[in-house]
């Protein structure tokens, strides 16, 4: 079983929603390896699931897994705040580095 679980709530394939799909997964896979699964659900096709979570803006993204719960809202560009933002530090492979 993955060690991180994370959602990812987008509106449709918009280019924000396309962006922070293509961030998420660059940083994952550079930070997280294979740690991780990721789920992808877009509010158009289930609304039902953005409003029991309470997803009032898109994308937002939500660390279920290991706790504390954790929400960021954004296209996931700043590197160093999702990271801080999800409570997973700054690894020292990234400090100092820019994520291409």
């Amino acid at each position: 079983m993955a060690k991180y679980q994370l959602k990812l709530y987008i509106t449709g394939q918009t280019p924000r929603s396309i962006r922070a799909i293509d961030n998420l997964h660059r940083t994952c896979q550079r930070v997280l390896a294979n740690q991780y699964e990721l789920t992808i659900i877009d509010v158009l096709e289930e609304p039902h699931a953005a409003e029991s979570e309470k997803i009032l803006a898109t994308p937002t993204l939500i660390k279920v897994a290991p706790p504390p719960l954790r929400r960021i809202i954004g296209d996931l560009s700043d590197t160093e705040k999702f990271l801080l933002g999800l409570d997973l530090g700054m690894p020292d492979t990234l400090k100092n580095k820019e994520i291409d």
